[in-house]
């Protein structure tokens, strides 16, 4: 339990860098680019990339900012490209995923148990139960009809998006490229700590 809660105050003090705000800024630009980059696999399924800079983020900054950012993107991505009515909901469960992610990732080296588990999780708790209850109060549609199809979609695209990420991932720490963006440089390099903090 101290752990968790170390891995959450850690992840709180990210907060006060520059770097991060920065860093956490350009991935959501990437991500919002990579949306527009989607597979279609039939009717029913999409191959999507914006995860992959999402996730960078809950990798590199852990659970708090994981949340801030999950929930700021998805307001984001609402504004530049609105598709229904806004419902907060889909915000607060954009925000459990980048926490959910961040505990998984956050601190932790890659391995491909662990971005199983954390997918399979995110993709129970906030894409099955909470994504059907939040389409349920939207449009009035029985649950465990479109719960059954949710399920369906999510347990097919578990493992494709789990590959996708940990490939990626893998081949940027094993190349370095994580502990770049992590560094918070020397004097003068403007990634250090923000005035005030």
């Amino acid at each position: 339990m101290r752990k968790l809660a170390t891995l959450f105050t850690d992840s709180y003090n990210e907060l006060k860098y520059v770097r991060t705000i920065t860093l956490a800024g350009m991935l959501a630009a990437v991500s919002v680019v990579l949306g527009y980059l989607t597979l279609e696999v039939g009717d029913f399924l999409k191959i999507g990339f914006s995860g992959i800079a999402n996730q960078i983020v809950y990798y590199l900054f852990g659970p708090v900012v994981g949340g801030v950012f999950g929930g700021t993107l998805d307001i984001l991505k609402y504004l530049v490209k609105p598709t229904g009515p806004y419902f907060p909901g889909w915000t607060f469960g954009a925000a459990l995923a980048g926490v959910i992610y961040g505990v998984f990732y956050y601190k932790k080296s890659i391995s491909l148990g662990r971005v199983l588990a954390a997918e399979l999780l995110v993709s129970i708790l906030c894409n099955m139960l909470l994504g059907t209850y939040w389409l349920t109060l939207m449009y009035g549609n029985a649950f465990m009809k479109l719960f059954w199809i949710r399920v369906q979609k999510n347990l097919i695209m578990w493992p494709v998006n789990s590959l996708i990420f940990y490939s990626i991932a893998r081949n940027m720490e094993n190349a370095g490229l994580f502990r770049v963006m992590k560094s918070r440089g020397g004097k003068g390099s403007g990634l250090g700590k923000s005035q005030g903090s």
